[in-house]
């Protein structure tokens, strides 16, 4: 992770936004709205947005889902970074799963930013969803892309779907503020926490949070209302990298993901789900985390394991 200081790039690490042994993440920077009804300067329109992500990034993977869930493949074009990021951070150089930049011939990620104020202060992160109208970024917020997919595009060809229902709202909220705090940062607060005492805090954290999951989860097949929602998509981008990589590489080993068996059967059954299967990649997924964070993991060498066997039936079809 890297930051822009008045236009300038230079590499920060998550150092940058450690205090007092935690991790404490800033608030995205970009926070504006397509609409469908354009009563703002970005209107819903095929063909005029561009979505950039990594698929190693659970924040921008979780925009990859909703984007195929909602049909808007052809509406929407992506690039996709590559799963190293090194000093000059997340680029475009070439590796298997690697899309380039068609909309503007970026090498680094940080030059979409720079396009877009030439005065940015701003971490350069993914997801970034780009109108190539105003050649500026729109978004760098995940969980408001998600909205955003949700329903801005209805009108121009989007699948039938909604992932935020109205009469679900309140409850998708909190449990979406719960699992955020405690497990999709959690994770990150306990790999990159300087103090044993920070460490300690996130992980029971995430712990308490799983126990929670797999108590919910026992007994309904999705999180909210009997039916696949954007609760979900934000948990099952966390879960699916939990054994691969937050269970050995960010010390959250007090307990593996398949040691719940509701947890494990609902992310098998997530995965399972043709808008969501193809955007799972372990080799960017690992090569990532393994590879980018020499303070955790000096050696850079990526473990063959483990063996995980998502494809075995997660036996969820009878839960409501």
């Amino acid at each position: 992770m890297g930051e822009l200081i008045a236009g300038t790039w230079h590499r920060s690490g998550l150092e940058s936004v450690i205090a007092e042994g935690e991790l404490r993440r800033p608030p995205s920077v970009f926070r504006e709205w397509i609409t469908a009804e354009g009563d703002g300067p970005f209107k819903a329109e095929p063909g005029r947005y561009h979505l950039y992500v990594s698929l190693a990034c659970p924040w921008a993977h979780r925009t990859l889902i909703m984007r195929d869930l909602k049909g808007l493949t052809d509406l929407i074009d992506v690039s996709v970074v590559h799963w190293l990021m090194g000093e000059d951070g997340w680029t475009f150089d070439p590796g298997p799963g690697v899309i380039p930049d068609t909309v503007n011939g970026a090498k680094f990620l940080h030059e979409i930013y720079t396009m877009s104020d030439p005065a940015a202060t701003s971490r350069v992160t993914v997801p970034v969803l780009w109108d190539k109208r105003h050649r500026r970024i729109v978004s760098n917020e995940s969980s408001e892309i998600l909205r955003m997919f949700n329903t801005a595009f209805d009108g121009c060809g989007a699948a039938a779907g909604d992932y935020y229902p109205f009469d679900h709202r309140d409850e998708i909220d909190a449990v979406n503020a719960r699992i955020y705090a405690t497990l999709n940062n959690g994770v990150y607060r306990s790999g990159f926490a300087t103090t044993q005492a920070a460490y300690e805090a996130a992980v029971s954290e995430v712990f308490e949070t799983l126990d929670w999951l797999e108590q919910r989860l026992g007994r309904q097949r999705y999180l909210v209302g009997g039916r696949l929602t954007e609760a979900d998509i934000r948990l099952f981008t966390t879960l699916v990298r939990f054994d691969s990589v937050y269970h050995g590489h960010f010390k959250c080993n007090l307990r593996a993901l398949v040691d719940y068996p509701a947890l494990w059967a609902y992310t098998r059954d997530l995965f399972r789900h043709p808008a969501i299967r193809p955007s799972v990649d372990f080799s960017h997924i690992k090569g990532h985390y393994y590879g980018s964070h020499p303070g955790l993991n000096p050696s850079g060498i990526v473990p063959i394991g483990p063996d995980l066997d998502f494809e075995f039936p997660s036996g969820r079809e009878g839960l409501v």
